[in-house]
């Protein structure tokens, strides 16, 4: 499969975001803000959404009220534990570094 360049934080954020279910871009953009204070501009959301559909990482469900709602695929599920996997492991040698564990 082709990668995210290691992943992005916006792709990271994004695929949190629809882990919880599906959502609409403005529904994506305001749960980022929320949950972690990051303001993503509709180019920077859009291009990571782009470049997810094309990994097939999330996928574009029919228009609800004319807004495109997106939901996490499988493939975009197992990629979401994994880079999460490997951000514990930085986060732990870290810590372990900064001699906090």
């Amino acid at each position: 499969m082709q990668s995210l360049d290691r992943f992005s934080e916006p792709a990271l954020f994004i695929l949190i975001s629809l882990a919880e279910g599906e959502k609409h871009g403005y529904a994506i953009m305001e749960d980022i803000e929320q949950q972690y204070h990051k303001k993503l501009s509709p180019g920077t959301l859009y291009g990571a959404i782009s470049r997810m559909e094309k990994l097939e990482l999330i996928e574009a469900m029919p228009l609800q009220n004319r807004r495109k709602p997106y939901k996490i695929t499988s493939t975009g599920k197992a990629y979401l534990e994994e880079s999460l996997k490997e951000l514990e492991q930085v986060t732990t040698l870290g810590r372990r570094r900064l001699g906090l564990l």
